[in-house]
Formats: structure tokens, sequence, C-alpha cells
């Protein structure tokens, strides 16, 4: 029988809010902290109405780090009034990022159904551009999330690992990187290759994991706990280390089955997922 010494350390665990989606982001810092993480990523839903840096003492006092705040992006706009209003919601993401003390924004890029991918990914990479100097003077980095192409419609124009490795090198920022995420990059042949060009890059930010449910039921909200799908999950997690990752493996599940559980043994799932699988 295993001992509690001899599992698998979760000192590099980290588990995003959006993952107990019910409970309030005071909830899941006591019991995720309690549960042996040592990461937290922040959604800003879980922010409304609270004092960031009341916040930033509670995850603190609860020996968590920030890993990330998301979400920022949705760049692409028909018009340049909503561009502009992306901007400025952008903005008001790393301002919160800061007063947080999270070094990162994950950002799903955004699309607009009916405008060219192209033409959405030029919005996206002028957008981020547009964003430095604030990232600068913050002392926020921002990680380009490629997503699934099921979600290239209105979610998200940048698709693949290697769209978002071109976006980075066009930027030439050390400001801005990616964040993989097994569940929208698993299924690309090209994957290997492309998170080896990231650490050439030193632009892989973030390392998301969760699973690939068979059948899939929902299309955004039947993300399966790791060892619960298809991922070759310690595959990918290898070349990721073997590109010079040494960060949070985070815990990022949207599931509406998930979600209707109770929420304690839900986490203690997650945590043996974790020990199991990660």
């Amino acid at each position: 029988m295993s001992t509690a010494s001899s599992l698998p350390d979760l000192s590099r665990l980290c588990i995003h809010t959006i993952t107990t989606k019910p409970w309030a982001i005071e909830t899941s810092a006591a019991k995720f902290a309690a549960a042996g993480a040592k990461g937290i990523t922040v959604w800003r839903d879980t922010l409304a109405g609270r004092n960031l840096g009341a916040t930033r003492q509670m995850l603190r006092d609860h020996d968590l780090s920030v890993v990330s705040l998301c979400r920022g992006g949705f760049f692409p706009a028909t018009t340049a009034a909503e561009r502009i209003k992306a901007l400025d919601d952008n903005r008001k993401a790393i301002a919160e990022a800061h007063e947080l003390g999270a070094p990162l924004i994950v950002l799903v890029c955004g699309a607009v159904p009916g405008q060219s991918l192209l033409d959405s990914r030029k919005q996206i990479q002028d957008g981020i551009a547009a964003l430095l100097p604030d990232c600068q003077s913050a002392g926020v980095k921002l990680a380009i999330e490629p997503l699934h192409p099921m979600y290239a419609d209105s979610r998200s124009a940048v698709n693949t690992l290697g769209q978002a490795n071109d976006m980075v090198e066009a930027i030439g920022s050390p400001l801005v990187g990616v964040a993989a995420d097994v569940y929208h990059l698993w299924w690309d042949p090209a994957l290997q290759q492309e998170i080896a060009r990231c650490g050439r890059l030193n632009a892989l930010f973030a390392f998301h994991v969760c699973d690939w449910r068979t059948p899939t039921i929902d299309l955004l909200n039947d993300r399966g706990l790791m060892g619960e799908g298809c991922i070759p999950l310690r595959q990918i997690r290898s070349w990721v280390e073997a590109a010079g990752f040494n960060g949070f493996h985070e815990v990022e599940v949207f599931s509406t089955r998930l979600w209707a559980m109770d929420q304690d043994e839900y986490l203690q799932q997650i945590v043996q997922a974790y020990r199991n699988h990660v």
C-alpha cells in the first residue's frame, strides 16, 4: 500500500477556480490549500464585488501562488469601436492581475463568425501588441492559448500551437508567450515539434491538464478528469518538460457533470487523478 510520503508530489499542482465552479473563491482557496495544492488560477468572475488587495492577502494566507488570471482576449470585432472596447477590457484585466499578484493573463483570443480567420488573427496580433506598454508597466505577461478548431467560429481564431508560436515570434516580446492546454492540442500531429519550438522561444508560460471524454456530449462543458479520456497526458508532460517547462500543472475542467456532484468529493478525485495520471 502506498504511503503519503511515497505519493507523487503536489507542489506543482494548481487548480483553476472554474474547475470547482460552484465554490466562491474563498472556499476554493481554503479547500485547495487543505488538499495540498500550491497554486491557484483565478477566473475573473470570482472577483466580482471583492477587494482585490484583500483577496490577494487571503490567497497568500493560504500559501497559494497565484499562477495566472483568466481570462483576457476576444480581440476581433467587425468595428473599430468594438475592438477598442476589447482593448479597454484587457487593460482592466491587466490592472486586476497586477493588484491580485498574478504574473500572467491567459488569452482566449476570440473570433467573429463570418469574418475570415486571417482577419481575426491579424486583429488578435495587433491587439496584443497594443497592450505591451500596459503589460510592461504592470509587470504582467500574456499567454496566447490556442483553442481546439471546433471553437474557430467564435471563441478563437488561434487553433494550433504552431499558429500561437508564429504570433509570439511576430510580436517578439518576452512578455508574450503561450498557454498549452492538452484539451485543445492533444490531437495535433505537430505538437511535439511545436512544444520544442516553444522552448526555443522561451515562450511556454503555462500548461493546462484535463482529459477528452469519449464520447464527448458537450463541446464546452464535458471535459474529463485526468485518466477519464484518451489524452496521452504523461507523454505530453514529458515533451513540455523536455522544452524546459518547470512550472505548475494547472487542472482546468469545464464539466456540468462534475460541477453537479459534491465538490469536496470532486476535489478528492482531482487530487487522485493528478497523482495517478499527470
